[in-house]
């Protein structure tokens, strides 16, 4: 929400001084998060407020170039001055979004990864909207600015549902889905594959000698390999389309959307690879190598036809590769679709 203000600095104040503003911004926020929360690293808030000042400079920039560097020079040539005050927006919106990308731990792969849904974008452009807004109320009345404050409340009220939604579906001590938040999800993919006719896997993934795992090191390094375990797979998978659960306790679900009875297999190997070459530094200062998983799997329709039933059958595969010695992928056959 800070664009809100941000934006109208850089169409009211000479560049430096919407880069103090900036400064001013993130400091509140830095002293406000650390304390409520103690945990926001000092970096992230200085990245952020880094990035910002940036995208004011260049959107400054483009107000200069188009011979408008005020808002109230920009009112004055007309059209000419409204076309400058919406490039420099888009402008700030197109270097923030592009600004971010390095600072992400991961990079991902489609368009939607990179740059967010329709519906993060679309919330981002309304505060911009209300940065110019903001500016142009603050240039002629002041006062009017004061009206700017009802929506911006709303658009918080609404990211901050969106957040809780959002982590209500999530493990907090893993980050994976949840139970429900999976089931949730799955439930969309099968409905969808009924009405298109395609097919999607699951996978059932289940963290090897875990109980040793926490007598040998503690439960508080136990919760760090389930951890590791659920971002290595997380990383492993395609970043938007597939997700991840934690079942309880140390097992983990996969859905894996439009996907073939070859590339399931593809997908279960690379899991079963990148948990095994996991070098994970406990508390103790010990690095345990030897982490290992076991896995099941199943496809709609052939292994069923119901999400239960593709559960039940994968978790039955499941056993079977545990009975069998574990570290291994062991597929449901065909035969018991239902």
């Amino acid at each position: 929400m800070t664009s809100v203000w941000t934006l109208a600095g850089v169409l009211l104040l000479p560049p430096a001084f919407a880069a103090a503003l900036t400064a001013i911004l993130y400091a509140h926020l830095a002293i406000r998060s650390w304390y409520r929360l103690q945990r926001v690293p000092a970096f992230r808030t200085v990245s952020n407020a880094c990035i910002i000042m940036l995208c004011c400079y260049t959107a400054a920039l483009v107000m200069c170039v188009g011979g408008a560097p005020d808002l109230v020079t920009a009112i004055d040539r007309g059209w000419t001055g409204t076309a400058t005050v919406v490039l420099a927006l888009v402008v700030y919106f197109v270097v923030n979004a592009l600004l971010v990308l390095p600072a992400r731990d991961r990079i991902g792969r489609t368009l939607v990864d990179l740059f967010g849904g329709w519906a993060d974008n679309a919330l981002e452009f309304a505060t911009l909207c209300l940065g110019t807004l903001n500016a142009l109320a603050l240039a002629s009345q002041p006062g009017l600015a004061l009206l700017v404050i009802p929506p911006l409340l709303i658009l918080h009220r609404a990211v901050l549902v969106r957040q809780l939604e959002a982590a209500a579906k999530r493990d907090a001590k893993t980050g994976a889905f949840n139970l429900v938040g999976w089931h949730s999800l799955a439930e969309r993919v099968l409905a969808r594959a009924e009405r298109e006719s395609t097919s999607f896997g699951v996978l059932m993934v289940d963290l090897d000698h875990f109980k040793s795992i926490n007598d040998t090191f503690g439960h508080l390094n136990g919760d760090l390999v389930l951890k590791a375990v659920a971002s290595t797979i997380q990383a492993t998978v395609r970043d938007h389309n597939d997700a991840v659960g934690r079942f309880g306790g140390e097992e983990f679900v996969v859905l894996l959307p439009d996907i073939s009875h070859a590339d399931i297999h593809v997908v279960a190997e690379r899991i079963r690879k990148a948990v095994d070459d996991i070098e994970l530094e406990l508390d103790s200062n010990t690095v345990l190598n030897s982490l290992s998983v076991s896995i099941g799997t199943a496809m709609y329709p052939t292994a069923g036809t119901a999400l239960q039933r593709l559960l039940d059958a994968a978790d039955a595969a499941l056993y079977r590769a545990k009975a069998a010695g574990r570290n291994r992928v062991v597929h449901t056959p065909t035969s018991q679709a239902s």
